[in-house]
């Protein structure tokens, strides 16, 4: 069997080992026999060499497959995210490759899958919310559905808190942040009309984004003023007055000079000063 992967991977392969062209294009049977034998040696040699590394990234190629056998099932979901579904379902191979062992009474697939599936799984979990929660908020939205699918079969309605409350043996507290956290599961667009999103179409011609509030350069500028409130009071009564005279009557250099007997150039070096001062004050108080 020709089988070169250092054009691939730049590794080439050790004397004790068969040198692969493409690993993934190996049939099924020849790649279970030369798994084993690439298992093997990755047993007993050191991690981190030359060897090691050439072993370990051909039993990941040789086994890729498995990844998208896994990650089939998902392909529906995620909004075109499959090559991120490929990327942590490869994690979970590396995993189960870097945990297997041969004396395991298991085919390596049978090992695998589960570590593939797993990753996949926790990519969805921790991944697809559209407003990131804490993951204990995640896993109960997760029970609450559960719970409410359950109880509405035996009660013919929705169940209330209360119900959910007894049902999962929580609080009720924890019941209604579970409930608030589902809200951040899927996010709607603020050029939805007000009104609805119904086929019979909906004559608002105003969207949520109409009403929806924009930054407010004000709202910094109360922010800095109550910050600089109490710097200004460290400063010299001299040094106040300048700078009440400057931006708060908004006279020129030349007038507060005249103002204070002094010359406009040194108005200018202590107008530097003092905001080098309060400049550092105020971002020693951020």
């Amino acid at each position: 069997m020709s089988i070169s992967m250092e054009a691939a991977t730049g590794i080439a392969a050790p004397a004790a080992l068969p040198q692969i062209d493409d690993p993934q294009k190996i049939a099924p049977k020849d790649a279970r026999a030369l798994g084993a034998h690439f298992f093997e040696q990755l047993q007993v040699l050191e991690e981190g060499t030359h060897e090691y590394q050439y072993a370990r990234n051909t039993l990941i190629e040789m086994n890729l497959s498995l990844v998208q056998f896994a990650a089939k099932r998902y392909r529906n979901r995620g909004d075109g995210q499959m090559e991120d579904i490929i990327q942590v379902g490869t994690i979970g191979l590396i995993k189960a490759i870097d945990r297997f062992e041969l004396s395991r009474d298991v085919e390596f697939t049978s090992f695998a899958i589960p570590y593939i599936v797993g990753e996949i799984k926790r990519f969805f979990r921790d991944s697809t919310w559209s407003v990131h929660v804490p993951r204990r908020l995640q896993e109960l939205r997760v029970a609450l559905a559960k719970a409410k699918e359950e109880l509405t079969s035996t009660l013919g309605r929705d169940p209330g808190v209360a119900e959910l409350s007894e049902h999962l043996a929580i609080s009720e507290e924890e019941v209604i942040d579970g409930l608030i956290a589902a809200n951040g599961y899927t996010a709607g667009s603020l050029d939805l009309p007000i009104g609805g999103t119904d086929q019979g179409g909906s004559d608002s011609t105003t969207s949520y984004a109409d009403i929806t509030g924009d930054y407010d350069p004000g709202m910094e500028l109360i922010e800095n003023l109550h910050a600089l409130a109490p710097l200004l009071e460290t400063l010299e009564e001299r040094d106040r007055e300048i700078v009440r005279m400057r931006f708060g009557q908004e006279m020129t250099q030349a007038q507060i000079g005249e103002h204070l007997g002094i010359s406009q150039m040194h108005v200018s070096r202590l107008l530097s000063r003092l905001l080098t001062t309060l400049r550092k004050g105020m971002l020693t108080q951020n």
